[in-house]
């Protein structure tokens, strides 16, 4: 994972977690703007973001959204 200059988060990795702020009317709006705005596969995408759930300089910058991400990935391996 690419890091800023500071050793926090990368501009891409800041726009990854913005992508999973938003709700999402249709399918593969989503997939969609992934392609577009960051140039990354869905593939890619959730390998990056499976990272940033487990970083600590994600979680301060939107305590929300990986809080509940990782209450969501948590619920998906307990089903397994």
């Amino acid at each position: 994972m690419t890091r800023g200059e500071s050793g926090g988060l990368s501009d891409r990795d800041r726009a990854v977690l913005a992508v999973e702020r938003r709700s999402w009317s249709g399918p593969g709006a989503k997939e969609r703007a992934i392609r577009e705005r960051l140039g990354l596969s869905s593939t890619r995408y959730y390998q990056l973001l499976n990272a940033l759930l487990d970083d600590p300089h994600a979680l301060a910058h939107d305590p929300v959204t990986v809080n509940r991400l990782r209450r969501v990935r948590d619920a998906r391996r307990a089903n397994r």
